[in-house]
């Protein structure tokens, strides 16, 4: 590439500096041969002069004087080789490539580690990824990474291929942070730590036979007379409890200078622990030692202190011997796959129709459904082996995509740059390097964001591709950090099974009596109605392409083939719900365990979620059964009015309006509620399937072969667990109902039908959401006994759920009061009430305010506005915008009906957010302007927003879309007279005595807000008019149009 102007203006003052070099030679070369001193005294004169470019042309001058000056070979005893003309043919100035070399011992690895504070590892990901894989490293400690908590997306672009990472930013205030790069087959695992003023620390443990513990340390420049102390207490801590220490990291302490105290006092304290300090030459740009390698019990060399410009400190490269057997986990075995192509389809297609299943012959209809299922897979493996053979895949590394011959180039240029600067030491040059290293950052950084816009415009704009691209920009992938062996396998499936078994032992064994079956419905569901082949085509086709172990044909390729193997399916279907019976195989889950959050300790099995996999077909058999079931539900009022979890029309919103809607009226009239969350471990799971059947057919009315199809359904499941691989053994599944499955929620709604009627004889008011359940009850004067119905509804809620294999986690159970209390009852459980508590996603208050909701909406808002700043360069304006909606509008509309009257700061602050949003889109400063900006792009204000979800509702509520508890807090406005208001759809708006209780309530806001609506929007019956119709009133109202 040809130099820009810089680069030509900094070659021009490198002349100029090497001529005047020059010149000064030839001066000392004057005063040798006038003094009748030792020539040797050119070597003082050069190291008195303070530059090193003198030093570097000093050698061309000893070649000068060696005919002249006999001892000048003993002045500069090694002289430069002559270069060759010949291109690329001077081997010494290659750089080696760092191998991991055998030990010498037999059955030893080198481990190879580099240390490098990068004073802003953002800027920086490129090229320290490509730092770690030329000179392959194992691992690289990072001090100085200058990241914010929670923001991950540096290290999409840091990490190389199987390579896992560990970040500890600074908490509160500017730079700091440190972080760790490792190759994901080594062990490693996350420390807790003690908090430190004096310094930052990052603790992980590499499991070799005997574990070395590894600490990253950043010490701040600025003197702190406590860390000598506190850095002692951390000593004192692990050097008893650990063989091998590898210690290291930005220190700040000059231990090159022995007169510095503080440089004193710490190689003291190493001594007293009998630690080895490694490092003895300066590690900073302008010298001094500051950068530290400590360590305890491991064999380490020093292999390079590597003088590169990726910042004002220099890399420190060390090596040690670890166990080879053991040293790292399995690396990933070549495995087999089918590979797919464009004409796959069609051959299946065409393979398919030579067989019988195809014709549908009359033996066909005779077989059992597992034994059709059987036919199906057995027949599709064997097309599958023909036309697309399971082959061997060893898994290769694959180079970024986005690196193209102008990158190449470009990291050619520094590599150059870097043996210029390494051979004359010239601060120009130094420059140049700095240069090269920040157009190659800049340039690789634009070539992703290139190839990731082609990749959303190439796919259409689809929105999940587009969200998928955003996923992997933001959240770098997290590898595996468990052993995916046989044993492991084994320990999560005992555990899993441990865990419920524990719960299911904390209830009691007495036999469930509910009163209420009595009052069983006297409708009856016998059984399923047979499904036609357009029915279950669009059933198919809108069902979510997953994949599981037990799939005989990929989702994918099932899809494109139904309209071949769509007709046999419809058979074996509609068998499975005439027979009453469920295939063996849809009863077996492959259970694979996720970390539930990306920093948990990876060795504690409770912090893993098992997340089953269930064959493709077998849910779209539940989804047929679910479609009917629901429907039969629904026609016959069976579902609880109150339980609003995964039920159409319902959602926590339309829960928590009505919970905030009773809380609010009853403190109007100066009566004090107490609301009370309960919590219940692992309810799904520890479903009794005995009792739920019983539930089903004597509560429900499910009877015939409906019912045998529910108990085929529930009885003998089985489940393993599986990691990469390996695979544990199967072992059956006694009770529970899986949570994210078609039919498990709604089973578990059924199985809680009882618990209602058990809390209305108490009077108290209740509302369930799923397995989240709250009750409360207005603690007013006259009602002196109110707090014991609450104890009493308590116990009982605790006796039933003890019938029914169900835990009451009185621990997390939580109170909180709204209002002023007006009794001094000692038993108000004082000591149990709290000013906040989360429910259902939303942060309530005592006095409703929603200050601290407002205050997780705002920063959780902006973190995700900075992530999306990161991911703007690769989006159009309509992606962005979509990306905006999905991300930040999203956080401002939740619940956003329980806003109504909160104060105007709070309101300000959600509208700062939505202004954030709009610049970012617009790329507008701070100084212009909002409101225009905001009405060009069609935004409605946060408060008006929350008039719109109000009259959302109270519309829907009118019109036969909302849960019946939302439409009974309306009434339409009645007259004894003929007016003509009286068709115009008008609401009565009940009286209240506090504007800042009871004018908050839905049943009095929403009402005053629709009478204000025009008569032409009132009367509009269809939703999606009424929204646009609604919009477009709401904005003219905002920007005074």
């Amino acid at each position: 590439m040809q130099l820009d102007y810089n680069d030509h203006f900094y070659h021009l003052i490198g002349m100029f500096e090497y001529i005047y070099n020059l010149f000064f030679l030839f001066f000392l070369f004057f005063l040798t041969l006038t003094s009748e001193s030792d020539p040797r005294s050119l070597t003082v004169l050069s190291r008195e002069y303070d530059g090193c470019a003198v030093k570097c042309s000093s050698e061309y001058c000893y070649r000068w004087l060696q005919p002249i000056v006999p001892d000048a070979e003993y002045i500069h005893a090694c002289r430069r080789p002559v270069r060759i003309c010949k291109r690329h043919s001077v081997k010494e100035n290659l750089r080696p490539l760092a191998r991991n070399v055998i030990s010498q011992q037999s059955g030893l690895n080198t481990l190879r580690v580099a240390l490098i504070n990068t004073r802003s590892l953002t800027n920086k990901t490129f090229i320290l990824k490509d730092f770690f894989i030329s000179h392959s490293l194992d691992f690289l400690l990072l001090t100085e990474t200058w990241v914010k908590p929670g923001d991950n997306s540096a290290f999409t672009e840091l990490l190389p291929p199987r390579c896992g990472f560990f970040s500890s930013p600074r908490v509160s205030g500017r730079g700091g942070g440190v972080a760790t790069v490792f190759k994901d087959n080594f062990k490693c695992r996350l420390l807790s730590i003690n908090d430190y003023s004096c310094f930052e620390l990052q603790l992980f443990l590499i499991e070799f036979t005997l574990p070395v513990l590894c600490a990253v340390v950043y010490r701040p420049p600025k003197y702190n007379k406590n860390f000598i102390q506190e850095f002692s207490e951390f000593l004192a801590d692990v050097v008893p409890k650990y063989d091998q220490l590898f210690i290291c990291g930005d220190f700040n302490i000059h231990v090159c200078c022995p007169s510095d105290q503080l440089a004193t006092d710490f190689k003291r304290l190493l001594s007293s622990f009998h630690l080895h300090q490694l490092v003895d030459r300066p590690t900073h740009l302008i010298g001094h030692t500051l950068d530290l390698i400590i360590s305890h019990g491991l064999s380490i060399s020093l292999t390079e202190i590597s003088e590169t410009a990726i910042s004002d400190h220099f890399p420190i490269i060390v090596e040690f011997p670890v166990p080879s057997s053991i040293a790292s986990r399995s690396i990933a075995s070549p495995c087999y796959r089918r590979i797919f192509t464009s004409s796959t389809a069609e051959e299946f297609s065409a393979a398919f129709m030579d067989t019988e299943l195809y014709a549908l012959s009359e033996s066909v209809f005779s077989i059992c459904p597992d034994g059709l299922l059987s036919s199906f897979n057995s027949t599709c493996s064997e097309i599958l082996d023909v036309i697309a053979p399971y082959k061997q895949r060893s898994p290769k590394l694959r180079a970024d995509p986005w690196i193209n011959d102008a990158t190449r180039t470009l990291r050619q240029r520094c590599r150059q740059a870097e043996r210029r600067w390494k051979k004359d030491k010239l601060h120009v040059s130094l420059e140049i390097l700095r240069g090269c290293l920040f157009d190659y950052q800049r340039a690789v950084k634009e070539a992703k964001s290139k190839y990731l816009s082609n990749i959303i415009i190439n796919s259409g704009h689809c929105p999940r591709v587009m969200f998928n691209t955003i996923n992997s920009v933001v959240n770098p992938h997290i590898c595996s950090l468990t052993d995916a062996s046989v044993s492991t396998c084994e320990n999560f499936l005992h555990f899993f099974i441990n865990k419920v078994e524990s719960v299911r032992q904390l209830t009691t064994n007495s036999s469930v009596t509910d009163s209420v079956v009595a009052a069983a419905h006297s409708a009856v569901f016998e059984q399923f109605e047979p499904v036609s082949l357009s029915f279950f085509n669009e059933v198919v086709h809108k069902m979510k392409i997953t994949n599981c172990p037990l799939d005989f044909v990929p989702t994918k390729l099932l899809k494109e083939v139904f309209t071949t193997v769509g007709p046999f399916l419809l058979v074996f279907i509609n068998k499975c719900l005439s027979s009453g019976s469920v295939p063996a195989v849809f009863k077996h889950a492959v259970v694979r365990p996720f970390l539930k959050k990306p920093n948990l300790d990876p060795s504690v099995l409770s912090n893993f979620r098992p997340v089953s996999h269930l064959p493709f077909l077998s849910k779209v058999l539940e989804k047929v059964v679910f479609i009917q079931l629901q429907s039969f539900l629904e026609n016959n009022s069976l579902f609880e009015k109150f339980q609003s979890g995964f039920r159409s029309r319902h959602s926590t919103e339309s829960a928590l309006l009505k919970v905030h809607n009773d809380i609010a009226r009853f403190v109007d009239v100066k009566s004090p509620v107490i609301l009370v969350l309960l919590d219940l471990t692992a309810a799904f799971d520890t479903v009794d399937h005995a009792i739920l059947l019983s539930r089903l057919n004597h509560y429900v009315g499910i009877k015939g072969t409906a019912f045998q199809w529910f108990s085929s359904y529930l009885t003998d499941r089985t489940f393993s667990v599986v990691i990469e691989n390996s695979s544990s053994s199967t072992t059956s599944l006694s009770c529970g109902v899986p949570q994210g499955s078609i039919l498990g929620p709604v089973l578990f709604s059924l199985y809680m039908l009882p618990l209602g009627s058990i809390i209305a004889r108490h009077n108290i008011a209740y509302h369930c959401y799923a397995d989240d359940l709250q009750i409360y009850l207005p603690m007013s004067p006259t009602n002196t006994d109110a707090f014991g119905s609450l104890i009493d509804c308590i116990d009982d809620i605790k006796l039933w759920l003890e019938q029914n294999f169900l835990n009451l986690n009185e621990d997390k159970t939580e109170y909180i009061l709204f209002g002023e209390s007006a009794t001094s009852d000692p038993n108000m459980l004082i000591s149990k009430l709290k000013p906040t508590i989360r429910n259902l996603g939303v942060t309530f208050d005592s006095s409703l305010k929603f200050d601290k909701q407002v205050d997780s909406v705002v920063k959780a808002s902006f973190f995700q506005l900075r992530l999306l700043a990161k991911v703007k360069p690769f989006l159009n304006c309509s992606d962005l915008e979509k990306a905006i909606h999905a991300f930040i509008s999203s956080r401002l509309d939740y619940c956003n009906a329980l806003y109504v009257g909160i104060s105007q700061s709070s309101l300000r602050r959600l509208q700062l957010v939505q202004n954030a949003a709009a610049r970012l889109l617009t790329n507008t400063c701070k100084r212009e302007h909002i409101t225009p900006i905001l009405s060009s792009l069609h935004w409605l204000p946060v408060s008006f927003r929350v008039d719109f979800k109000i009259l959302l509702f109270v519309f829907k509520a009118l019109n036969g879309l909302a849960p019946p508890y939302i439409t009974e807090m309306l009434t339409l406005r009645q007259s004894n007279r003929a007016l003509r208001s009286t068709n115009q759809l008008l609401l009565e708006v009940p009286r209240t005595r506090y504007r800042l209780w009871g004018d908050r309530a839905f049943s009095v806001a929403g009402p005053s807000l629709w009478n204000k609506l025009p008569a032409d929007i009132r009367t509009i019956t269809d939703l999606g008019l009424f929204k646009a119709k609604l919009k477009t009133y709401l904005f003219r109202l905002a920007f005074n149009l």
